[in-house]
C-alpha cells in the first residue's frame, strides 16, 4: 500500500481562476449573436480556441518552420516537428493578427492559413467542418471582429498551462453545454483527483521505477481532463516517468480539444481517436496499466434511440465470447455502461491493470436475476475484479445532481482484498460550494480526498466502510410455494369470477367479438376467429345458465369429488369427450379457490402437488444454506410452504436463477423514527401562528 501522505505531497491544489479567460471568450460568443443562435456558438467558439491555442504554442518556432517550408515545401513532417518543438507545425506565413489587415481577402487567407497546419491539425478542423462557419461568418459581417478579438488573448502554454487549459475548455463546454445527458463531456478536477489518488494508493509502487512506462486509457475522454491530471501526477511523483496517454472520443469538438491538448504535451496523435468504443477497441494490442473514466450514465447502445451502428457492434462482439470485450453479454439495451466496465476489464494489463471509473445507481441493481446487468456483475464477482465501490456525494456533477459511485476494478488484489469488496460511503465527505456551477453545488477538497482515500486503502471496517466476501451479492433465486389445497363450489361469486377471468374466453369472447366487428377489414385469420366464436355462442351461453341454475352452497373439498358434478352439468351440452374434458377442467378450476381446510392434491406416485398460484420468490444469499433460509425467514410465517430451485442451463435458452445485485445504500442504512403526530401538531399550531401573525401585521400596517 501506497503511503497517502506521500501521494499528497505531489498534488498541486492551489485554486485555479479561468473567469478572466472564459469571460473574454464568452464575450468573442456573443459578437455571434444575430446569425447564430446560442447553442451554436460553440461550432464557431471552440475551434477558435483550438486554432489560438496551438497558434500561441507554436510563437517562438513559427518563422524558423516558415523559412524552412519556403526553402524546401517537401521537408519531412516529422523533421519539422523538432524545428517547431511539438508534434504539429503551422507552414503560413500568416498569423491571426496578421488576417485582420486584409479585411477583404480575410475569409480566403483564413481558409489558407488553417491549410498552413500539419496534416494532424487539419484533420482536427476539418472534423468540426469550420470551413463552413467561415463563409457562415464572412457571410453575416462577424469574421472580421471574431478573428481580430481571437488574436488579442493569449493562450501560450508558457502562460497557461495544460491544466488552466483543460478547465479553460471544459468551462466553456459546460457553458455550451447545459442540457448535455448526464456524464457527458465534463468531470470536476476534485473527482479526477481522488479517482487517481484511490487508484495510486495500492498495488501501485512500481510505476515510481526510473524511466517506468505507464499506460492510461480513458475510453470516453471527453475533453481528455482525467488523461490530463493522471499524468501530471505522476509525472510530479517521478519525473522519470514515460507516461503514454490513450483515448476514445465520440464527440468531435471534444475530442478536438483534446488531440489540442495531447499533442502540446507530446503525447502521440495516433493514441487520440475520435471514435465510439461501443463499436471498436482502437488499442487492440495495448493492454492499460491504467483505465480512468467516466462513461455516459443511462445512454441507449441498441434501439431507435442508440448511435447508429452501435447496436450491430455490441452484438457482434457479445458473439466472440469470452475472445470479445463483452465476455458477460450485454445488459439491456437502455444503458451501456456495464458495456464500459466489461471493455476497460478487457483493456487492463492482465497482472497489474487497475481502473477507476465513475457510474451511476443504475449498475449496482438493475434488472431482474437473468438479465444481462445481472449476470454480468455475477461475472464480475466470480472473476474477483471489484475491489472497492465508494458513493460520492449528491450535486457533485455540472449537469446532473444525482447520486454517483467510483468503481474500483483491479487485477492485483492485495491478499486481504482477494475475494473481497469493500464498500466505501463517502456521500459526507464533501464542501458545499458558494456559488452552484451548474447542477455542481458540492466539491471534494484536498481534506475530504485524504478522508476518502484513506477510507479506501485502510480497508477496515467502520462506521463508512463496510467488507463483504464477493458471494454476499451473488444469489439465488427460489420459488417458494405452498401444497395444493382448493375448494370447489358452484356459487354466483365464484361463476363471476370465472367469466371475467377469461376462463372460457377461448370458447367465447365479447369484448374480442366488438373488437373484430368493428375492424374496417379483417384477415382470413380473423374472420375465422370470428365465425367461431359466433358459433360457439350458444354453447357458451348454455353453459352460463346451467352453471347458474345449478347454483348451491355445497362445498367439494377436493377435485375428485366436484369433477363428477361439473362432467354431469355439461354431458347433455358438449358430446365430443376430449372438447368436455377441456371445457369443464378450466370450469372446475375457475369455480376453485384457495383454502387451508381442504385436502392437499397429490399425484398419482402420491407426491404433493404445489399450488402455482401460490408463487412467490425468495432471494437467498449464494452461501446460505436453502433449508435454514426457509427454517428462519419463511416457515415461521408459511409453515407448509417449500422451495424449489428451477434453474436449467441444459436447455436451447436456459433457464438462470443465480444473479447477483449490490444493492449499495442498503449496507449504510439507518433507520430514523418517524416524527410523532404530536410533534408535528405542534410544528403545525406555530407555523399557523406565524402565518396568522404576519397577516396581521401586514393589515395593521395598512
Amino acid at each position: 500500500m501506497t503511503d497517502i501522505s506521500k501521494i499528497e505531497e505531489f498534488w498541486d491544489d492551489n485554486p485555479i481562476d479561468v473567469s478572466t479567460e472564459v469571460n473574454f471568450i464568452w464575450s468573442i460568443a456573443n459578437k455571434l449573436r444575430g446569425p447564430y443562435q446560442s447553442d451554436k456558438y460553440k461550432d464557431v467558439i471552440i475551434p477558435m480556441v483550438i486554432i489560438r491555442r496551438l497558434e500561441c504554442a507554436l510563437q517562438e518556432t513559427k518563422d524558423v518552420v516558415v523559412t524552412q517550408y519556403l526553402k524546401m515545401p517537401t521537408y519531412p513532417a516529422k523533421a519539422m516537428y523538432k524545428i517547431s518543438g511539438y508534434q504539429f507545425y503551422n507552414t503560413s506565413e500568416f498569423t491571426l493578427a496578421e488576417l485582420v489587415n486584409d479585411a477583404e481577402h480575410l475569409a480566403l487567407n483564413f481558409k489558407s492559413y488553417i491549410n498552413g497546419f500539419s496534416p494532424n491539425i487539419q484533420d482536427i478542423i476539418k472534423n468540426l467542418e469550420f470551413d463552413k462557419q467561415i463563409d457562415k461568418m464572412d457571410k453575416h459581417n462577424r469574421l472580421l471582429a471574431v478573428v481580430k478579438a481571437f488574436s488579442e488573448i493569449d493562450l501560450n502554454p508558457k502562460t497557461i498551462d495544460n491544466m488552466k487549459m483543460g478547465y479553460i475548455f471544459e468551462e466553456l463546454i459546460r457553458k455550451f453545454s447545459e442540457n448535455a445527458e448526464a456524464g457527458d463531456h465534463y468531470t470536476g478536477r476534485d473527482i479526477i483527483k481522488t479517482m487517481v489518488s484511490i487508484l495510486l494508493a495500492e498495488g501501485c509502487d512500481d510505476i515510481f521505477d526510473d524511466g517506468k512506462i505507464v499506460t492510461i486509457l480513458d475510453q470516453a475522454a471527453g475533453t481528455g481532463g482525467m488523461l490530463s491530471t493522471a499524468n501530471n501526477y505522476i509525472k510530479r511523483f517521478n519525473p522519470t516517468a514515460d507516461v503514454r496517454l490513450f483515448s476514445q472520443e465520440v464527440n468531435p469538438e471534444s475530442y478536438a480539444m483534446c488531440l489540442a491538448e495531447m499533442l502540446i504535451r507530446g503525447q502521440n496523435a495516433d493514441n487520440i481517436r475520435l471514435q465510439d468504443t461501443m463499436k471498436a477497441d482502437c488499442f487492440k494490442d495495448t493492454k492499460m496499466r491504467f483505465v480512468i473514466e467516466n462513461p455516459p450514465f443511462g445512454q441507449p447502445w441498441g434501439g431507435k434511440d442508440a448511435p447508429e451502428g452501435d447496436e450491430e457492434a455490441v452484438k457482434a462482439e457479445v458473439l466472440k465470447g469470452t475472445s470479445g470485450r463483452f465476455p458477460a453479454g450485454a445488459p439491456s439495451s437502455g444503458d451501456m455502461q456495464l458495456l464500459f466496465i466489461q471493455s476497460a476489464i478487457n483493456k487492463m494489463d492482465d497482472e497489474c491493470g487497475r481502473a477507476a471509473i465513475i457510474e451511476n445507481g443504475s449498475p449496482l441493481f438493475s434488472g431482474s436475476t437473468s438479465s444481462g446487468e445481472s449476470q454480468i456483475r455475477r461475472w464480475l464477482l466470480e472473476n474477483d475484479y471489484i475491489e472497492a465501490i465508494i458513493q460520492l456525494s449528491t450535486d457533485m456533477f455540472y449537469n446532473t445532481g444525482i447520486a454517483t459511485y467510483i468503481w474500483v476494478l483491479s487485477k492485483n488484489k492485495r491478499a486481504e482484498r482477494k475475494g473481497k469488496i469493500q464498500l466505501v460511503d463517502a456521500s459526507h465527505l464533501c464542501n458545499k460550494l458558494r456559488k452552484n456551477l451548474g447542477n455542481k453545488k458540492c466539491e471534494i477538497t484536498p481534506k475530504d480526498r485524504v478522508a476518502i482515500t484513506k477510507l479506501y486503502a485502510d480497508f477496515k471496517e467502520n462506521e463508512h466502510c463496510q467488507i463483504y466476501d464477493n458471494t454476499e451479492f451473488i444469489y439465488r433465486e427460489y420459488a417458494v410455494m405452498q401444497p395444493l389445497q382448493r375448494s370447489y363450489a358452484i356459487t354466483e361469486d365464484r361463476i363471476n369470477t370465472m367469466l371475467s377471468s377469461g376462463a372460457l374466453s377461448t370458447l367465447y369472447d365479447e369484448a374480442k367479438v366488438d373488437e373484430l366487428e368493428n375492424m374496417d377489414e379483417l384477415t382470413g385469420k380473423d374472420k375465422n376467429k370470428l365465425d367461431n366464436f359466433k358459433k360457439n355462442k350458444p354453447i357458451y351461453d348454455t353453459i352460463v345458465e346451467v352453471l347458474n341454475n345449478a347454483v348451491s352452497d355445497k362445498v367439494y373439498k377436493n377435485p375428485e369429488t366436484f369433477t363428477p358434478v361439473v362432467n354431469n352439468i355439461l354431458s347433455g351440452i358438449i358430446p365430443d369427450t376430449k372438447v368436455l374434458k377441456k371445457i369443464a377442467d378450466k370450469i372446475i378450476k375457475g369455480l376453485s379457490v384457495m383454502d387451508k381446510t381442504a385436502d392437499i392434491q397429490k399425484d398419482k406416485k402420491g407426491n404433493i402437488i404445489y399450488d402455482v398460484e401460490t408463487k412467490d420468490t425468495e432471494i437467498v444469499p449464494w452461501e446460505t444454506n436453502i433449508d435454514d433460509y426457509m427454517a428462519s425467514e419463511v416457515l415461521p410465517h408459511v409453515p407448509d410452504a417449500k422451495a424449489f430451485f428451477e434453474e436449467d442451463l441444459s436447455k436451447k435458452n436456459p433457464v438462470i436463477k443465480t444473479g447477483a445485485e449490490i444493492p449499495f445504500t442498503r449496507y449504510f442504512y439507518k433507520y430514523q423514527a418517524p416524527i410523532s403526530s404530536d410533534e408535528l401538531a405542534k410544528r403545525f399550531n406555530e407555523l399557523e401562528a406565524s402565518v396568522d401573525s404576519r397577516i396581521k401585521k401586514l393589515f395593521e400596517g395598512n
